[in-house]
């Protein structure tokens, strides 16, 4: 896998900037409660969808950018482009926030809407610096930004919540770690400033009038379940989906590192031509989509309560919503790693209707199960749109490509999580008969005695596996281990 080390170099990096984010989630949840929580994902929410305005908006021209600078021609004036349309949308959109600011707050139910709109303009300048590194082929440092962000944001949220600022510390901390990410992102980028031409615009709005959907259907993913929840159920059951949905999350890191990866040498291969790369890197994306999200589904079923517990006692609710969240995270990780192909190929307007589809079916069917069923209903719906776009995403690709599924791969990562799961039920058993009341000191034995397994059993069943981690291990593997 020739994308492996540069995929780990991500993974690790997005990892302990995640876990940083992890403890202090959890701090947050046990000192302010799941009604702040709820306040805080919606005001989230709103501001992860408002950048992603009609038409040739803000992500689309991002990764219309990363994919024309990523082609190795005329990389300043693509930036320069993108730079004045951006920031000539950017401004438009904070300042319909700040004149609809009365909506805003009555949608969340606090006074956030100047926090919004400052919030919006972090997160564009953040998101925009990380596409130029990624244009530039430079996705390990990209990667490495993600502690520095996770970290800026935690610490400064801390800090804020400890001298009492609750909602508006965690705001506050949220906007100054992703400021910090595009001051430290801006120094790493090498293209120049250079003055664009009518073709360059062009170029950009050519690829971006179809890609901006696909950011769209990313945000229609993480957020719209949230937005929806914030009309239907009160903002403490919003609070307590939030925290189930950042677990989710914390274990879709490996393959968001690896569609990270693989993009821009997808993208050159498809340049050069080189169709059979093509199909390589697409099969090895799905190989390793679900290393880590497999493994937690079956976490998630038998720790879930437990692991929610930490977060506090009102928060135990959500276990059944946790599981299910894992996994419509490993259905949209394999369909994440689909499109990240098309996109790749150039073929944006595919993208586009695909994800026009997703967008559509993930909308409608939380609004249908949230008002019939409550909060379980956004998980539900959740997990049916993401198999529904993996599947079409599958028959649209396949029809371009000729590549192979990793069955066999995919059933050896289920075969290992199903050891590892039965270890796992075992020791929980064996915790529970003796009456063992320490549960932070149950799930982090069980998570590690689970992870341990795993890995070995995987490595012991899987060639490809065992090939890729002798590959790019940084030390030297004895053949008798291989």
């Amino acid at each position: 896998m020739r994308i492996g080390q540069t995929s780990f170099i991500v993974f690790i990096s997005k990892l302990g900037g995640s876990a940083i984010g992890f403890l202090a989630t959890i701090y947050f949840a046990r000192v302010l409660g799941a009604e702040v929580l709820g306040y805080f994902a919606l005001a989230l929410a709103l501001v992860t969808w408002l950048t992603v305005p009609s038409g040739a908006g803000v992500v689309g021209v991002g990764a219309a950018m990363k994919k024309r600078m990523s082609e190795g021609t005329d990389s300043g004036e693509y930036l320069t482009a993108s730079l004045l349309i951006v920031g000539a949308v950017t401004v438009a959109i904070v300042s319909t926030v700040i004149l609809l600011g009365d909506y805003v707050d009555a949608y969340v139910g606090r006074p956030v809407a100047s926090f919004v709109a400052g919030l919006l303009a972090v997160q564009v300048i953040s998101e925009f610096t990380r596409d130029i590194l990624s244009g530039e082929q430079k996705v390990h440092i990209s990667g490495l930004l993600t502690p520095v962000k996770i970290s800026g944001q935690s610490l400064t949220k801390l800090g804020l919540v400890v001298l009492g600022f609750e909602l508006t510390g965690l705001l506050i901390g949220h906007a100054a770690g992703g400021l910090l990410v595009g001051i430290v992102g801006l120094y790493f980028v090498s293209s120049e400033i250079a003055r664009p031409r009518r073709e360059h615009f062009e170029s950009l709005f050519e690829y971006a009038r179809f890609s901006w959907l696909s950011g769209l259907k990313n945000k229609s993913f993480d957020d719209v379940d949230v937005l929806v929840l914030g009309v239907f159920v009160p903002s403490a059951l919003v609070g307590v989906y939030s925290v189930a949905w950042s677990i989710a999350t914390f274990l879709t890191l490996f393959d968001t590192a690896v569609s990270s990866a693989v993009f821009p040498e997808l993208s050159k291969a498809d340049a050069e031509d080189s169709r059979q790369i093509v199909s390589k890197l697409v099969n090895d994306s799905l190989t390793y989509g679900g290393l880590i999200v497999i493994p937690g589904l079956f976490g998630s079923l038998i720790l879930g309560e437990r692991l929610l517990r930490v977060y506090g006692p009102e928060f135990t609710q959500g276990a059944t919503v946790l599981w299910i969240l894992v996994f419509a995270s490993l259905l949209y990780g394999y369909q994440k790693q689909l499109m990240n192909a098309l996109n790749a190929v150039d073929r944006p307007d595919l993208a586009f209707r695909i994800n026009l589809l997703f967008i559509a079916a993930n909308v409608v069917l939380n609004v249908v199960l949230i008002a019939a069923i409550g909060y379980v209903g956004a998980a539900i719906a959740t997990a049916i749109s993401a198999g529904f776009g993996m599947v079409v995403s599958f028959f649209v690709l396949r029809a371009l490509l000729s590549f192979s599924i990793p069955h066999g791969e995919i059933v050896r990562q289920f075969l290992a999580a199903g050891l590892m799961a039965g270890i796992v039920t075992a020791g929980l058993r064996a915790f529970e008969a003796i009456e063992f009341g320490y549960n932070i000191i149950v799930l982090l034995t069980l998570v590690s005695v689970g992870a341990g397994v795993y890995f070995v059993t995987l490595y012991g069943l899987s060639t490809e596996f065992r090939s890729t981690v002798v590959a790019n291990s940084p030390v030297r593997i004895p053949q008798r281990l291989r």
